[in-house]
């Protein structure tokens, strides 16, 4: 048989980057689709912002740290000793650490609050004086220290939109708070330490608290850039791409964020399939049977629909079977009691039949079901001399079921037949008896053609997910026109998630 030419601030990343599928060749015909279409909707629960909040603060603090503090420069009076300057140098925080922290989403955005966070830093210090109790005389001294800022809590709103397809994302608000602080030196003069905490202890915390807020806008304005920078379609194959546009702002509840996007398979030179093509439903909703799944997709059956016209209009949708499991069915000696004018007329020349869609499949999804009808014309083609003489064409009419199912981030399939029906469309060798030849067009049916749909559609097609992501305990269900996946997520990537943080930390 031939084959046809052939995821702090950090969360939304996992929502955007690297999404579904793609595909779609049109013909040269102009085609457009108005923007506000959605077909696919995408739901993060609050389980998979609590998973992506714990992974993403913990690796953006790593990649925060050292974080360096600009030089504080004092003059302070101390008792028996004078005026003394004091300066502090090389003020560079090398560890945060995280208590607690809390994601809500929310009508006005999505809120990130930090508690019971630590801050350790290191510097460099030192002090001059003049001792005037005898002999004016300059005394000076230097030498580091440590110090640990506890109970501070960092918090930001985040806004979020789309612009023009993209997510826009802004920094609606932002606060860093320093409750305590304590300094360990290394060194010095006994009055030093209670000087150098009256003198610097403020003027330190305000220094971490500035440092951070500074760190937060620097972030989201780099984040912001990398989604604005995020491709509006992803390939899927040569052929073909998935039109990742996000449709409407995205849907904040207080315990989840959903998102829309166009979802429909496209043509890699940006054709698209007329939206009229298309029944879409008003509410694409994604209900998930475990509210405690972390994820949940929604593919409205438009998308497959999508991909059966894409197919279709780029004439991949046509096959000659010229080998079957039982190669003499392909001569017409076998065929001489089933169509006794052929054999007559062709005596133990050899066939293949030729198989091509007369109409893209049409695939309807209902509860806990998935049917496909094909439409299609069978040519029988006798081999004569080197020559490829077609003799009778039927029209079929193949009835299946599909079932699908999770394999790595892919949903992929398989499709039954159930049953079909045969007319003889045109014949050059007289009138045939259609009941005959239906057991062998079945046997073909059942033994090559749908075996090398399977086949393809084993492999499947992209879901929304972010490369290192991998879907985990996944469940499908089908509902009126619509199949949703729901599943929880994990990671294993690690060094690859850091190297992109460092991209906007």
């Amino acid at each position: 048989m031939a084959s046809p030419p052939a995821p702090a601030a950090l969360l939304l990343l996992l929502l955007v980057s690297s999404f579904l599928i793609s595909l779609l060749v049109v013909p040269s015909q102009s085609r457009s689709q108005p923007a506000g279409d959605a077909f696919t909707s995408i739901l993060i629960s609050q389980n998979g912002l609590d998973f992506v909040k714990d992974l993403l603060v913990t690796k953006a603090i790593a990649s925060a740290v050292p974080l360096r503090l600009p030089d504080i420069e004092k003059s302070q009076k101390i008792p028996f000793v004078g005026n003394v300057k004091m300066v502090l140098s090389d003020i560079t925080i090398y560890e945060i650490g995280v208590s607690s922290s809390h994601l809500r989403p929310g009508d006005s955005g999505v809120a990130l609050v930090a508690s019971g966070t630590t801050c350790n830093l290191s510097m460099n210090w030192f002090y001059s004086y003049k001792n005037t109790w005898l002999v004016p005389v300059e005394v000076s001294d230097k030498g580091g220290a440590s110090v640990q800022v506890e109970g501070m809590e960092v918090g930001l709103t985040l806004g979020l939109e789309n612009q023009e397809g993209t997510l826009k994302l802004s920094l609606m608000n932002s606060g860093c708070h320093v409750q305590d602080i304590s300094i360990k030196l290394d060194g010095g003069a006994a009055w030093l330490y209670q000087g150098m905490v009256d003198a610097f202890g403020a003027q330190i915390a305000s220094a971490v608290e500035n440092a951070i807020t500074k760190k937060l806008k620097e972030g989201i304005s780099k984040l912001d850039s990398l989604l604005q920078s995020l491709p509006k379609e992803v390939h899927v194959d040569h052929n073909a791409s998935l039109n990742v546009t996000f449709v409407n702002d995205p849907q904040l509840s207080s315990s989840s964020i959903g998102f829309e996007i166009n979802g429909l398979f496209m043509g890699r030179q940006n054709e698209i399939l007329p939206n009229l093509y298309y029944h879409r439903n008003q509410r694409l909703s994604v209900l998930c049977r475990d509210p405690a799944k972390m994820l949940g997709i929604t593919l409205d059956e438009a998308v497959f629909n999508s991909a059966s016209s894409l197919y279709y209009d780029a004439k991949f949708m046509h096959w000659t079977v010229d080998r079957v499991p039982d190669q003499s069915l392909l001569n017409t000696a076998e065929w001489r009691f089933l169509i006794p004018q052929l054999y007559k007329k062709y005596p133990n020349d050899d066939m293949d039949l030729n198989i091509s869609l007369s109409s893209p499949p049409e695939i309807r999804i209902s509860e806990n079901n998935i049917d496909a009808t094909v439409y299609a014309d069978l040519i029988i083609d006798v081999l004569e001399a080197g020559e490829v003489i077609p003799v009778a064409c039927i029209s079929l009419v193949m009835r299946g079921s599909g079932s699908v199912k999770i394999l790595q981030n892919n949903l992929a399939g398989s499709v039954k037949l159930n049953d079909f029906a045969m007319s003889l469309k045109w014949s050059n060798i007289g009138n045939l008896r259609i009941y005959l030849i239906q057991p062998v067009i079945w046997t073909v049916i059942e033994t090559v053609f749908l075996p090398y749909v399977n086949a393809h559609l084993a492999k499947g097609f992209p879901l929304p997910i972010i490369h290192g992501f991998t879907l985990q305990d996944a469940d499908i269900v089908c509902s009126a026109s619509t199949i949703t996946v729901c599943s929880d997520v994990s990671y294993a990537e690690a060094g690859n998630l850091k190297n992109l943080l460092m991209r906007f930390l």
